[in-house]
């Protein structure tokens, strides 16, 4: 996450265009908050549209408006979403999801600055920075022919990969005493800390709904709480039945602490996309050092590109 922070602040104040990748709930739209407010756009609008949402029939009047009588319920003119972002940013999460027409109609603004609406004459010259967000991979969708190639391109300018949840526990500790800070002030409860078995139960599970799974968990035990402390009886059913992992002694004390070495290194590869001095910096080491312990575990950097 450092590095995503690193990223948002060298991108911000330039006029890229930023494609943020990452599963649902990893907080691409907060990301996408932060490189607005963070830029020379920030007293202008932030305009979102989520294309998933959207039917293919739907997302072109969303997107490009259309002129009064254009449609046949259309009595009034209808302004795009790239005026109403003017000056300021438009975020299209899930762009994925975007048809093939759409993309196409997306590719003609990207590439000539300007469009005309449904049934309008004159061009339209949109003053805004596009910010895009997907959660599937838009190599494989241009792999499968239902995502374009040059859209694909005009985005990629500068990428940001949020991590998973899974793969940032140390952030659980720091995430959930936000939550419940934010949820008591919130919910009006004099909620103030959360027992180690029910953070035990939290750290112990997988996330698949990242960060915004932990949100609404957190929430719901602020809400059921009736004491100070949220215990494991607060937590939702599935999680008041889930069994913590045994410790199990079948290793050597040097076999895993060798295998908890590797996993801090490959964490912080995974975090550097296989830049050894950027995750030699994250571990507050050497670049030596950290070069000698990837070799020592057999570690490929590569992968992590």
């Amino acid at each position: 996450m450092q590095l995503v922070y690193r990223q948002i602040a060298q991108v911000a104040h330039a006029n890229t265009t930023v494609l943020i990748c990452g599963e649902t709930g990893t907080g691409k739209e907060v990301i996408a908050h932060s490189i607005h407010y963070n830029s020379t756009r920030a007293r202008k609008p932030f305009v979102k549209v989520n294309c998933a949402a959207l039917s293919e029939t739907l997302i072109e009047s969303e997107l490009f408006g259309y002129e009064k009588g254009a449609l046949a319920d259309a009595e009034r003119t209808k302004k795009d979403r790239f005026e109403l972002a003017g000056g300021g940013t438009l975020f299209l999460d899930e762009i994925g999801d975007m048809s093939l027409a759409a993309q196409a109609m997306l590719l003609r603004v990207l590439r000539e600055k300007e469009f005309e609406r449904l049934g309008g004459t004159s061009s339209v010259r949109p003053d805004m920075r596009l910010i895009a967000g997907t959660n599937k991979s838009l190599e494989k969708l241009m792999a499968e022919g239902i995502f374009r190639e040059d859209l694909y391109y005009r985005l990629n300018v500068f990428t940001i990969v949020v991590p998973p949840l899974r793969d940032r526990r140390a952030d659980l500790f720091l995430l959930a005493d936000h939550f419940l800070r934010k949820f008591a002030t919130e919910h009006r409860k004099d909620v103030r800390v959360i027992s180690s078995g029910a953070m035990n139960i939290l750290t112990a599970y997988h996330w698949p709904g990242n960060v915004r799974e932990l949100a609404n968990v957190l929430e719901h035990a602020v809400l059921v709480c009736d004491a100070d402390v949220v215990h494991r009886h607060h937590l939702p059913i599935a999680f008041q039945t889930t069994e913590l992992p045994g410790i199990a002694i079948n290793r050597s004390l040097t076999d895993a602490v060798d295998a908890f070495e590797k996993n801090i290194l490959v964490d912080a590869l995974k975090a550097a996309q296989g830049n050894q001095s950027k995750a030699a910096r994250l571990l507050q080491s050497t670049e030596r050092i950290v070069s000698y312990k990837i070799r020592k575990h057999e570690i490929d950097s590569r992968h992590f590109r």
